[in-house]
């Protein structure tokens, strides 16, 4: 597998290192205790499912998986000794005992590929079907799973009907429902949940992210990778303003919203789009909205003075659902607009007059 070490990698999140950096699974204890129970047991699946929304350790909890089983580590939360020659392997893509599965670069446009082919999946059956190494234990980790496409799902879903010997496939998910059913119900799932402000406050120091790990949490749903989005990009500032738009609702500052609109119309970077950034924050502050109506305001806050803002916004049930239809009609607008490129700033803002003009919210 060394040759993948030169691609571009889709299941790594810019700006973070890649989830076989990591040293173990933080936040997720029940998965890694179902996984470690049936280990010692000697009941290891052929097949298991992780699940969950992106960015809560998927990845990192099948590359946990991995140094586990080909390492022999013994650990009581799936550690692996960071010097051990197995582990050292799989972090530099050299171990020959373990297949990475991911989408692949286009010969033609040098670009990856928008789905996971059948070419891939046939090398992974070439894999399983070479002889065993150093003791028989083989692994396979497939990221994303539901990446795949037809012809590569039916070609896996045979390789899970007739599982080689001593072989653990390692299927990451973020939307299992895409699988079939077929391959689901061979494989036992590890469903993760997003992560808390303490799990956050964890991950993010030891990436080295400065931010306030409670806030980022709110916002980014308890996704790692969508809080380091945020943070590369200085979301939870953008967060404050957009919040601030709406203290005085409905009357709005037209300046304040005008220079909203404006940064939504920079270009797009490593880093991420600006106009997705901005479309997103929005639909969050509307999604917090409809919330706080049935449910009171969410906490922690997300933005200083949210909570007042949000419960003065949505005081109850009815307020809950005009602030549901607002953001499902924005999103849909935004969708519209992007896909027959109107200017970005143009459309953020007539979105923003739009919603300060209903009177009904």
């Amino acid at each position: 597998m060394s040759d993948e070490a030169a691609l571009p990698e889709p299941d790594r999140v810019p700006g973070a290192p890649h989830p076989r950096e990591a040293l173990r699974t933080i936040g997720q204890d029940q998965a890694v205790a179902d996984f470690l129970s049936a280990a010692r047991a000697h009941r290891l699946h052929h097949g298991w499912l992780i699940s969950g929304p992106r960015g809560t350790g998927k990845a990192t909890l099948a590359w946990s998986i991995a140094k586990y089983l080909l390492s022999g580590s013994d650990s009581p939360d799936l550690t692996a000794p960071p010097e051990d020659p197995a582990v050292r392997r799989i972090r530099a893509l050299s171990e020959p005992r373990l297949h990475l599965v991911r989408r692949p670069l286009d010969d033609k446009t040098q670009r990856l590929r928008s789905e996971i082919t059948v070419d891939e999946i046939r090398r992974l059956h070439g894999f399983f079907h070479m002889s065993a190494a150093e003791g028989g234990r083989r692994i396979a980790i497939i990221d994303a799973a539901d990446e795949m496409n037809p012809a590569a799902a039916n070609a896996l879903l045979k390789l899970l009907e007739e599982p080689p010997a001593r072989a653990t496939l390692l299927l990451v998910a973020h939307q299992p429902a895409r699988l079939l059913p077929t391959i689901r119900s061979r494989c036992r799932e590890l469903r993760l949940h997003p992560l808390g402000p303490e799990d956050m406050a964890q991950v993010l120091a030891g990436l080295g992210v400065a931010h306030d790990a409670a806030r980022l949490a709110a916002l980014s749903g308890g996704s790692v990778g969508e809080a380091l989005r945020l943070a590369g990009q200085d979301g939870l500032e953008l967060y404050q303003r957009i919040t601030g738009l709406f203290a005085d609702y409905p009357r709005m500052d037209r300046r304040a919203a005008a220079a909203l609109a404006e940064r939504a119309a920079g270009r797009a970077g490593a880093e991420g789009d600006p106009f997705d950034l901005v479309m997103t924050l929005l639909d969050r502050f509307l999604t917090r909205a409809a919330r706080t109506g049935l449910m009171g305001a969410p906490l922690p806050e997300a933005a200083e003075g949210e909570a007042a803002v949000l419960t003065r916004l949505s005081p109850g049930p009815e307020s809950a659902r005009l602030w549901a239809d607002a953001q499902a009609s924005l999103s849909a607008r935004a969708r519209a607009g992007r896909a027959v490129n109107l200017d970005p700033s143009a459309l953020v803002l007539d979105m923003l007059i739009g919603l300060a003009n209903q009177p009904a919210l």
